[in-house]
């Protein structure tokens, strides 16, 4: 069977590309590093990470946005579970709400309830 790697990347629904562009770079530290433009009209972003690790697709899409509000679509490997207390008191700082830090499943460190514009849960994850 051929081998598959991982993910290339996750493409997730937003209302305005504008304020999750925003969103995304200022909270998590995204980047742009691609703009799609269709017909004179931007309809969707590609964001990476420092590293070029981590690749995240934005696409204009209301109706889909909102189907996926308050559903936690993704969860963002964090390297140590001390870095998933580094993120909490980032989002502190920032002012971004979230749920907290829980322990996850395979007794690592989980910081729940952060919620983009759209009210998409992302969660951040150290096993």
């Amino acid at each position: 069977m051929p081998e598959l790697s991982g993910f290339h990347h996750v493409k997730l629904p937003v209302a305005d590309l504008n304020r999750s562009r925003d969103w995304y770079t200022s909270v998590l530290g995204l980047r742009v590093e691609i703009e799609f433009v269709e017909e004179g009209d931007l309809m969707g972003l590609a964001l990476g990470d420092a590293s070029g690790r981590l690749r995240l697709a934005l696409r204009l899409d209301p109706v889909r946005a909102a189907a996926l509000s308050g559903f936690d679509a993704i969860a963002l490997e964090v390297p140590k579970r001390e870095d998933v207390e580094s993120w909490r008191e980032r989002l502190d700082d920032l002012d971004q709400p979230h749920g907290g830090i829980v322990t996850g499943h395979k007794g690592g460190s989980v910081l729940i309830g952060l919620h983009d514009p759209d009210g998409i849960e992302i969660r951040l994850y150290a096993d």
